[in-house]
């Protein structure tokens, strides 16, 4: 049987919304040097997008952890196989992420994160799933609250499969 693909959000919506990010963004570091951590895979077409959009002085490094596998479930278990290559103590920090979903992941990196004393911390994620949350983790930007389907497309995945579409997707399987 073929997984079914029902778009949620055009593309031309996630546009619009990265658009209203970037500028509140803008608006809150103006001026100011910030580090944009992305959260790897799945974030690299939305940030690439997002800082297009920025007019501040930017550096970007990644990280990437692992929770998911090759499921569509959490394991529950977080790890970091790639970090930072750019120091972040002092400096303002902005993590982008692509989805949080039980927030942890994202609470994980948040503390290694803080352990490294950055002049502020905020998180900018592309879809936000707070039903599913587990752990509370304070969003400062949200593109989107979205249901509780697994989602595929913009850059999301499911066992590495349909990051390339351009709108995002639930997937039925």
């Amino acid at each position: 049987m073929q997984p079914v693909l029902k778009p949620i959000i055009t593309h031309d919506q996630i546009q619009s919304r990265i658009r209203e990010l970037a500028a509140d963004i803008n608006r809150d570091y103006a001026g100011q040097p910030l580090i944009i951590v992305g959260v790897l895979k799945g974030v690299f077409i939305f940030l690439a997008d997002l800082i297009r959009l920025l007019e501040m002085p930017v550096r970007v490094d990644f990280v990437r952890l692992r929770s998911y596998g090759a499921s569509d479930t959490s394991s529950g278990k977080v790890e970091i196989t790639k970090d930072l290559e750019i120091p972040i103590s002092g400096e303002h920090v902005l993590i982008i992420e692509d989805i949080i979903d039980s927030g942890l992941t994202l609470r994980y990196l948040l503390n290694h994160l803080q352990q490294q004393q950055p002049k502020s911390l905020k998180i900018c994620c592309l879809t936000d799933k707070p039903e599913r949350r587990t752990l509370d983790v304070p969003i400062d930007y949200v593109g989107f609250h979205v249901p509780k389907g697994f989602l595929v497309g913009y850059g999301l995945d499911y066992a590495e499969n349909y990051r390339q579409l351009p709108d995002i997707c639930e997937l039925e399987l």
